[in-house]
């Protein structure tokens, strides 16, 4: 199973957590890549770090690996200039310059963001279907109210979770046209924005390979740990991210993940 996530050197812990997560649910063999930058004052991902995820995965099922990748090349000859400045770091936008990264899978790959916990087996989601297709993904549960590509079906996808067809991206240039799309314009959610823009062929997968609540549902495969609103007692956005403990226990009152958390609590100071 091939898994994509993309980022600097923020996002180690999380990255922890959600491999645990996943080694927890699937033994089989997995073959993880981190896509990373070095660039002005984003900080690639540790080598450090990564060399300590490769031991550890590979005591699951020795063919596992996890590989950095520094894209730094590719990514600063075709800059997202429009949306460097935005809310979230560049490497948000990472996973549009997949298409040119020869060292990532040539079929299959499944994109998880940092903050994605698993909660069971993948292989369903995974072997999805994607003939002459693109991408599998999950709506959006703010944007799908807000935003169509194909009127009028409900159709705009949440980016943190995505099975991709890399040889139907190839062959539609559907990266290439992501990557100038957030150069040109400035959008909120560039990267989401940009994918659900260029993805013409698509599959719209169950809630449960992406459920982007606070809290899982009973048959939840993979839960996002995505910003949620809050309007009570007022408006506000609330965050709290899967190697967050304290805040796991005090404020969404989930105890579940608590073997994950133990072993992340162990391991976090070889990172």
């Amino acid at each position: 199973m091939n898994i994509l996530y993309c980022g600097d050197q923020g996002i180690k812990n999380g990255i922890l957590v959600s491999i645990l997560s996943l080694l927890k649910h699937n033994p089989g063999p997995l073959f993880i890549y981190i896509l990373t930058i070095n660039y002005k004052d984003t900080v690639a991902f540790p080598d450090k770090s990564a060399d300590f995820l490769n031991k550890l995965v590979k005591k699951t099922n020795k063919k596992s690996f996890v590989k950095k990748i520094d894209a730094t090349k590719v990514f600063v000859k075709s800059l997202p200039e429009k949306n460097m400045g935005s809310y979230f770091t560049p490497c948000s936008m990472l996973r549009l310059y997949a298409d040119q990264v020869p060292e990532l899978p040539k079929d299959k790959i499944l994109y998880l963001d940092y903050d994605v916990v698993c909660r069971g087996d993948l292989t369903e989601f995974y072997e999805t279907n994607l003939e002459n297709l693109e991408a599998a993904g999950v709506l959006d549960i703010y944007g799908k109210h807000f935003y169509r590509y194909n009127f009028p079906k409900t159709d705009y996808m949440n980016s943190g979770v995505m099975l991709f067809n890399m040889e139907e991206c190839k062959k539609s240039k559907m990266f290439e046209k992501a990557v100038r799309l957030c150069g040109k314009r400035r959008m909120m959610l560039a990267d989401q924005a940009a994918l659900n823009k260029s993805i013409k062929k698509r599959k719209l997968m169950p809630r449960k390979f992406n459920e982007q609540a606070e809290r899982p549902k009973n048959d939840t495969i993979l839960h996002h740990f995505s910003n949620n609103f809050k309007f009570f007692p007022f408006f506000y956005v609330q965050k709290v991210k899967p190697f967050e403990v304290e805040k796991i226990h005090k404020v969404l009152k989930i105890t579940e993940y608590d073997d994950i958390l133990k072993q992340y609590e162990e391991l976090r100071g070889n990172l």
